[in-house]
């Protein structure tokens, strides 16, 4: 069985969820480690780590917002993909947030590229879970975004600028590194 624990900017400097969120996600995605827990100190995260017994397995960064929460970090371990962890942690997540409109930004699978196999994997997962097309995409150096979305409602490209928007609110907030 999979527990959860919530990490603060001091317990996410975990050695194992360090170097899945820099070995899980292309460097293009990542915020530096370091300007995250900073982030984190700043705003609202909801940084969760996953285990299974003493095993690390897995971590989430959910951003919770007033009208919908945005799943903005998620990633299983290498060696456990494909054994159903994604899949508990996936629905713990849900169970969670159940009463809210979820949205999360993933590569898009119709760009093409090397990775495009694991990119349509990935997104029939998540429609598999009650996610679905919200028809928004946005492009970030060279990389494609379709944005899905589960709950009520709808969401637009004007939402998204919006989350971008408090993001680059609370970057600009971080002190400068000298």
């Amino acid at each position: 069985m999979i527990i959860a624990k919530k990490l603060d900017s001091i317990t996410a400097l975990d050695a194992q969820v360090r170097r899945l969120y820099e070995t899980a996600f292309p460097v293009e995605e990542q915020i530096p480690y370091e300007d995250l827990m900073v982030l984190m100190d700043k705003m609202p995260l909801d940084f969760t780590a996953y285990y299974e017994g003493e095993e690390f397995v897995g971590f989430t960064i959910v951003y919770p917002r007033k009208t919908f929460n945005w799943f903005w970090y998620f990633a299983v371990c290498d060696e456990l993909r494909g054994k159903g962890m994604g899949q508990q942690i996936l629905s713990m997540l849900i169970e969670e947030y159940k009463d809210c409109t979820n949205i999360l930004d993933m590569e898009s699978p119709d760009q093409v590229c090397e990775n495009s196999e694991q990119r349509k994997r990935r997104c029939a997962f998540y429609l598999r879970n009650e996610f679905r097309k919200t028809g928004v995409g946005k492009s970030f150096e060279g990389i494609d975004y379709t944005i899905l979305m589960m709950g009520n409602g709808s969401f637009t490209l004007d939402d998204y600028e919006q989350v971008l928007d408090e993001l680059r609110s609370f970057w600009k907030a971080m002190p400068d590194e000298e």
